[in-house]
């Protein structure tokens, strides 16, 4: 079995250092140890992370993700959700998340009767989709009181808009002009997919314009 440690933050300020440690730490109280690190700066609302892709093609059948919280995995809509999760269980992996103590046994090997380990699995698939359910209901809400506060600062005329991030910006572009593909502009500037393409067709624009 190797313990598979998948490291996400939103944005290029959050310091993923510090729940890297968390989660060795995590490992070594528990018995175990992590063997690979993979960390990225994307948002957990997309299905097409670099990071995220990489470990599930690394992993093999037995292999644990390790998650600090499980909105660190997903923040998904229910239909990527799905498709993450079936390919989780293609996989034959399994996730331990430091917020889900059901999920614990996993790191250990097993114990029992095939029948307890099977209830235990069950018990622990549930309790995810919940989590699952509640970070993307989060993430609604945030996005809607965003909305709400942009709408209030339109209205009084103090809405400037959000700035673009002209580096990041510069480093695709970069990327793409020495012939990088998509995903792998994506995995080594540290964003989306979505992103790279947006930049990409928005240059191609600029040239036949």
């Amino acid at each position: 079995m190797t313990v598979r440690a998948y490291l996400r933050a939103s944005t290029k300020d959050q310091d993923a250092q510090r729940a890297k440690d968390s989660l060795m730490v995590f490992a070594r109280r528990h018995g175990s140890m992590v063997d690979a690190t993979y960390i990225e700066n994307i948002s957990g609302t997309q299905l097409e992370r670099p990071e995220l892709l990489h470990l599930l093609d690394d992993a093999q059948r037995g292999d644990v993700i390790l998650i600090e919280a499980v909105d660190r995995l997903t923040r998904l809509s229910s239909d990527d959700w799905e498709t993450l999760r079936s390919q989780i269980r293609q996989k034959g992996l399994r996730i331990v998340s430091m917020d889900l103590p059901t999920s614990l046994p996993a790191l250990k090997a097993a114990k029992g009767d095939e029948f307890t380990a099977r209830m235990l699995d069950a018990v622990n698939n549930m309790m995810l989709d919940m989590l699952a359910a509640i970070a993307r209901k989060d993430y609604e809400q945030r996005r809607e009181r965003q909305a709400q506060g942009i709408a209030k600062a339109k209205q009084a005329g103090k809405y400037q808009g959000r700035k673009p991030d002209s580096e990041l910006h510069k480093r695709i572009r970069a990327l793409l002009e020495s012939g990088a593909s998509v995903r792998a502009t994506a995995k080594a500037a540290g964003c989306a997919v979505s992103t790279v393409q947006r930049l990409k067709g928005s240059a191609k624009l600029e040239v036949e314009g």
